[in-house]
């Protein structure tokens, strides 16, 4: 029980870490909180007592999550600073500038894949618990419906100019992570435990699915008007400079960092509490 509640503990601290590392633009630093904070969390649910119902997919799902952290980890610690002048003009820059925005691409789509097997690891530890038949499982069943439809209308407005199969292509492994953790969240109000941790956990795993998507097909996006310029324009390719500066505090990408990170430790914790209440009633 000690070592369950001290990994737990730990589990927050990393957590609290990798957000404040994101507000002192310390994207690395980030990185390896998160991923403490995931190994943190998987050792919890392994050294928790009860939960049979659920131990085993939910650490599925943690453990899948920890492997995407560690290739992020990975790939940010390989990359070189591509702060520069690339030649202007045609030929062997844009070549090379398409080549290498379509590897970060191909590299997001592998993360996703790795994110959405995560969360269909914890979508079948909701699953296996009992269902209780409680009404407020309406109330999560209509937010995920909400949920959807926001995404639908989201996806026409922003893409629905780009072609459809080759955009789905690409983004599928979001989009399916997506679709899963809402599938799950309706599913979760008449599984949940009393305190409502499971629902909560849901709603910002949803969140952090979607802003995984809209990432995804936005770099996507760009890449292919890019690549497939108008009939007689002139496409100048020149230097991606970030606009970030390392001395303002990154709010949107910490508050991203909190959602991804406190949804995956909600959905566990809670899927543990929850099991173990259905198994004392």
């Amino acid at each position: 029980m000690r070592l369950s509640f001290g990994l737990l503990v730990a589990s927050v601290a990393a957590g609290l870490l990798s957000v404040a590392a994101v507000l002192l633009a310390m994207p690395a630093a980030s990185l390896q909180f998160g991923l403490a904070m995931l190994l943190a969390l998987l050792g919890h649910v392994l050294a928790s007592p009860g939960g049979r119902r659920v131990r085993w997919a939910v650490a599925a799902g943690v453990g899948l999550l920890a492997v995407v952290a560690a290739m992020r980890l990975f790939w940010s610690q390989e990359q070189v600073d591509e702060t520069g002048l690339l030649a202007y003009g045609q030929g062997a820059a844009r070549t090379a500038l398409m080549a290498r925005w379509r590897e970060l691409i191909d590299r997001e789509r592998l993360a996703a894949l790795g994110l959405a097997l995560g969360v269909l690891g914890l979508a079948a530890g909701v699953v296996a618990l009992p269902a209780r038949g409680r009404r407020r499982g309406l109330a999560t069943g209509v937010l995920a419906l909400l949920f959807f439809a926001w995404l639908g209308l989201s996806f026409a407005r922003k893409f629905g100019r780009y072609p459809l199969p080759d955009l789905l292509g690409t983004v599928w492994p979001a989009l399916l992570a997506a679709l899963v953790a809402m599938g799950a969240l309706a599913l979760s109000g008449w599984r949940t435990d009393r305190r409502w941790l499971l629902p909560v956990g849901l709603v910002l795993l949803s969140l952090g699915a979607v802003n995984a998507y809209a990432d995804l097909a936005t770099a996507w996006s760009g890449w292919w008007v890019m690549s497939r310029p108008p009939d007689g324009a002139f496409l100048q390719v020149g230097v991606a400079v970030s606009t970030a500066s390392q001395d303002i505090p990154q709010l949107s990408q910490a508050v991203e960092a909190a959602i991804a990170l406190a949804g995956v430790g909600l959905v566990a914790v809670g899927a543990l509490r929850s099991s173990r209440e259905a198994d004392a009633s």
